[in-house]
């Protein structure tokens, strides 16, 4: 008789009591646990000291990276720290400044989940010479397997208002075979009962930081020549008054806009990066019916074609009718897609209610009840 050993679950932790409790439950069911943290601050970018917050990116990295070690020495898990600040700066700021520069709204936590959290980290967390069998992480959502389809899938956490389905969407099936979500079907109050139980009522009092950087705003990420003033027209092309620069503006904003003397509220309808302009209106001109997105990635079948018909966990077909959400904050709303190109991967989508404040270069994400058929880029 042969004793096997147990498998080997990294866990990608922060400090924070999602990612710590997850650590702990995994640790708790008998498995090798180590934690993995991604050192992303370089010094690169200058955070005025004034403003400074809590936050994902910037310089009280290293003093989360001190507590995080005392944290996991005094639970008993082995640590790691993975130096991502290059790969951070390329795939995660540089997008975010490109893409704010061409009017449009990026999303740093879905691109820092794709691109680093669920690969790159792993990839130089292996290469370093870690072994692990199984990756896990602190976020409320599923995965399940789809025995009928062969599939794995994703699903919204239990926790309806932590559910953090949305910022996932682009997990394929390779990642979700080998991952682990330990609070997808727990309450977040459970989670802070159980830090407290555990002596970590510290991480369960915690405000949560829900900043991309320790700053007020995301103008110290841009250099002064690429923040220009420019005009602030109405939708006929008429001159109304003069922005500060495009970064400092989102759709659907209407304070600070500086303007006065106006019959009604106006609101940001669109913003051209290429022209620096801003184009205002009246609240009644943020809604629209319908958007097209594009890097679709499906998760519940391989793509979105014409003839598509899935015995999923509920059923898939064409046209597919979906709920949608545009924002993870957003109410999710009953909707058709349909493919718009040969490869399923760029959709046209049609909501049964016009939605406000669809904003180019978010995400928008699909589902059918708690499944996450998949989601892409606004454009």
């Amino acid at each position: 008789m042969t004793n096997s050993r147990p498998l080997t679950i990294a866990v990608g932790m922060s400090g924070g009591v999602d990612s710590t409790m997850a650590a702990c439950l995994l640790k708790r069911q008998g498995f090798d646990v180590v934690g993995v943290t991604m050192q992303i601050w370089d010094g690169s970018v200058n955070l005025p000291a004034e403003e400074r917050r809590s936050g994902c990116y910037g310089p009280g990295e290293a003093q989360d990276l001190e507590e995080l070690r005392a944290l996991t020495t005094r639970l008993g898990i082995r640590h790691v720290t993975i130096p991502l600040a290059v790969e951070y700066r390329q795939w995660v700021l540089d997008y975010f400044r490109r893409e704010y520069l061409a009017g449009r709204t990026p999303n740093p936590c879905v691109m820092c989940n794709w691109k680093l959290k669920f690969d790159l980290l792993l990839d130089k967390a292996r290469a370093a010479g870690l072994a692990f069998d199984r990756f896990a992480t602190g976020h409320y959502a599923r995965v399940e397997h789809d025995k009928a389809n062969k599939r794995y899938v994703l699903k919204r956490g239990l926790d309806t208002e932590k559910d953090q389905s949305y910022f996932l969407y682009h997990l394929a099936q390779e990642q979700l075979r080998n991952l682990i979500f330990p609070l997808g079907a727990l309450k977040k109050t459970e989670v802070k009962a159980l830090a407290r139980e555990l002596g970590l009522a510290h991480l369960a009092e915690r405000p949560e930081s829900q900043d991309f950087i320790e700053c007020k705003h995301y103008g110290a990420l841009f250099k002064d020549e690429t923040i220009r003033p420019g005009p602030i027209v109405d939708r006929a092309g008429r001159a109304l008054g003069e922005h500060k620069g495009i970064i400092y503006y989102t759709i659907g904003q209407r304070k600070g806009l500086g303007l006065s003397g106006t019959k009604a509220p106006l609101y940001v309808l669109h913003i051209n990066g290429p022209g620096n302009t801003i184009t205002v209106g009246p609240y009644e001109d943020l809604f629209s019916d319908r958007l097209r997105a594009t890097e679709v990635n499906w998760i519940a079948f391989d793509a979105l074609r014409p003839s598509l018909r899935v015995r999923a966990p509920v059923q898939v077909h064409t046209p597919l009718r979906v709920q949608a959400k545009i924002r993870q904050q957003h109410k999710q709303a009953d909707a058709t897609v349909t493919p718009d190109g040969p490869d399923g991967h760029v959709v046209s989508v049609v909501f049964d209610q016009p939605q406000m404040s669809i904003a180019p270069g978010q995400a928008v994400v699909f589902y059918q009840d708690d499944l996450v058929l998949g989601g892409g880029t606004i454009v």
